[in-house]
């Protein structure tokens, strides 16, 4: 197996394991390993314009995922929080400017945590 099938299955159980949390959350979540390994729940979806989970997934993010959802001037912020909480294991709140599917923006206030699965560090984002 290679790291891109380990790092699938990773989120495919923390997904699993936080199911309740994800499907009865009021807010918007996702959870990021890596731009191919991320997984999201129906309420951040709808909030960026897709369908489904699934459809924003299926998203080709063309190497990074903040190129393809995050609003520019938004992106460094996002970033720094992310490295934060992988790097020195601290949450943050941060405002953050989302790229819709229609090409619209929306603003947002994004709480991030880093989480720990199978010994694996991940970032798991509350977005409001």
């Amino acid at each position: 197996m290679d790291q891109h099938e380990h790092h699938g299955e990773l989120v495919m159980g923390f997904l699993a394991e936080q199911k309740h949390i994800f499907d009865s959350s009021n807010q918007g979540m996702y959870v990021y390993l890596d731009d191919d390994c991320r997984a999201c729940n129906n309420n951040f979806a709808s909030l960026l314009g897709y369908a489904s989970p699934d459809e924003w997934f299926k998203v080709d993010v063309h190497g990074a995922f903040p190129d393809a959802f995050v609003d520019h001037n938004s992106q460094m912020t996002l970033v720094t929080a992310y490295q934060d909480a992988m790097e020195k294991k601290v949450g943050s709140t941060i405002k953050v400017t989302w790229k819709k599917k229609s090409g619209e923006t929306i603003d947002t206030t994004v709480i991030i945590v880093p989480v720990s699965y199978q010994g694996h560090m991940f970032a798991l984002h509350f977005v409001s």
